[in-house]
């Protein structure tokens, strides 16, 4: 058995993602993006679009979290509109924000 780098939650060797709190296991790098609000979703929308992202997370100029977007293989359209709702709600109370992208290796 392993643990979580997060949430030290015991793990099976051959997990791929915490249940705990849904850490990827895996290697993974994380890119910031620092952007002014009016740019937040049209960036968030072409990191998606590149791929091989894992999670996007959406912090304010303090460094405090907004929104974590687990972004799977798979998201787009009607999935994906809820998130963007709420960048759009973020983008209107924030001047900058920070994107970090954790992306696997």
């Amino acid at each position: 058995m392993v643990n979580c780098t997060k949430c030290n939650s015991k793990l099976s060797k051959d997990a791929n993602y915490c249940s705990n709190c849904g850490k990827s296991t895996g290697e993974s790098i994380v890119e910031e993006f620092e952007v002014k609000s009016e740019e937040l979703v049209q960036k968030t929308k072409e990191i998606i679009k590149e791929g091989n992202v894992t999670k996007i997370i959406v912090e304010n100029e303090e460094g405090k979290t907004l929104l974590e977007i687990p972004a799977t293989a798979g998201i787009v359209g009607v999935i994906l509109a809820p998130w963007l709702a709420a960048l759009g709600t973020i983008a209107a109370i924030a001047t900058k924000c920070k994107i970090k992208v954790e992306k696997r290796v």
